[in-house]
């Protein structure tokens, strides 16, 4: 069950409305959050129920929370330079942008006087849609109390992991698993297939046992069906995948799994597939 929403809610600005961003747009101003919300493309940001602003900053400019769901580090620190939000605005970065760029992106927090917390989330189109995302949050103890609103009107769950950059690493920690999920479904379905036998055989196996997982029947059942309109994207799965062969790397542990996912993503990505689920990786087995 949802908390109640406070009678002060923060006034709240969203910059960037792509697949995860619209959702919680939605969801925000569901909950009467009062929201602006702002996208390169114009036309992706209206229609969510908040305003639409013309820019970063005319989006950040009375907002008390600024909300960042862009596509990498980079984008997420030019456009929060553009925006230039007000000294003691609290900053939930939520994009997936990894170690590197998380840390960075802290040092701009402090060089514009901002609250960072980091707070990426799991999920994809559809818990969006449904406020059932899962938030990985970390940054200052004062923060949860202001954001409270806002993360009980876009997730079913929030974990306050500590000091920010806890929420970026774990982050990193589950999509190395959930894509290990997804190459690993495209690849049994292509055996099969390969074999000779209905692709269909292997989730009519594994289905309600001890291998099965709802997401093994769901991404499968995509594969199959051709239903690869994307919950979330597979040049994003290719991103991802760099990033966690990059933390690896850096931390000293081999990934031979990671490697082979940035491989297998990006020949789909080559492959013309970059812009639908990141399912469609089956199509290039």
């Amino acid at each position: 069950m949802r908390k109640a929403v406070p009678m002060t809610t923060p006034r709240t600005a969203l910059l960037g409305t792509g697949i995860i961003g619209s959702g919680m747009a939605r969801n925000i101003t569901k909950a009467g959050i009062p929201l602006t919300v702002w996208n390169r493309t114009r036309a992706k940001a209206e229609g969510l129920g908040g305003e639409v602003a013309d820019s970063p900053a005319d989006a950040v400019r009375d907002a008390e929370v600024v909300i960042t769901v862009l596509s990498d580090g980079p984008t997420v620190a030019e456009v929060v330079r553009e925006a230039a939000p007000k000294a003691g605005t609290v900053w939930l970065q939520s994009a997936t942008v990894g170690i590197e760029a998380c840390d960075e992106l802290a040092a701009l927090a402090a060089e514009l006087g901002l609250v960072y917390v980091d707070a990426p989330v799991l999920g994809t189109k559809g818990p969006a849609e449904a406020g059932q995302l899962t938030v990985l949050a970390s940054g200052p103890e004062a923060a949860p109390e202001i954001l409270s609103p806002i993360l009980d009107a876009v997730g079913a769950k929030t974990m306050w992991l500590g000091e920010a950059g806890a929420g970026s690493r774990l982050k990193l920690v589950m999509n190395a698993w959930v894509l290990t999920i997804v190459e690993g479904v495209a690849e049994s379905l292509a055996l099969a297939k390969a074999l000779g036998l209905d692709p269909q055989l292997f989730l009519d196996t594994v289905k309600g046992g001890a291998m099965d997982a709802p997401y093994v029947q769901l991404k499968g059942g995509a594969m199959l069906a051709g239903n690869l309109d994307a919950q979330f994207p597979l040049w994003g799965a290719a991103k991802d995948a760099r990033l966690i062969e990059e933390a690896g790397t850096n931390a000293g542990v081999d990934l031979a799994l990671a490697r082979a996912l940035v491989a297998h993503f990006e020949r789909a990505e080559a492959a013309g597939h970059g812009d639908l689920d990141m399912a469609a990786t089956y199509l290039a087995h």
